[in-house]
């Protein structure tokens, strides 16, 4: 073998487990925040955020965290856990407006 097929062969049959699968689900979960945006903003002809964005973003970057952190890893450990705090903070931003406009209609 090569040293290049011995390297695939390590990083990706050697040590897969449940944990790379949780892992690359994750990272599924994570991209769709991607496509769903696209897809929205392409029907509306401009930049949307719809609001499965910012709950892919929340359920894939938390599956992510936890991933990071049984791997070990200071900077995705680090990127991930910064980023569920936006998350939540937009969802709460439009959990709240959502709630004025339904007080206004009563």
């Amino acid at each position: 073998m090569s040293g290049l097929q011995e390297w695939l062969y390590a990083v990706f049959v050697e040590q897969f487990d449940a944990w790379i699968v949780l892992g690359f689900f994750a990272q599924g979960c994570f991209t769709m925040r991607f496509l769903v945006q696209w897809i929205a903003s392409e029907r509306a002809r401009r930049s949307v955020v719809p609001v499965a964005f910012w709950f892919f973003s929340l359920f894939g970057g938390a599956l992510l965290f936890v991933y990071a952190i049984q791997r070990q890893d200071p900077v995705f450990i680090a990127g991930q856990g910064m980023g569920l705090f936006i998350y939540i903070r937009n969802i709460w931003l439009i959990a709240s407006e959502r709630k004025a406009a339904l007080a206004e209609t009563d």
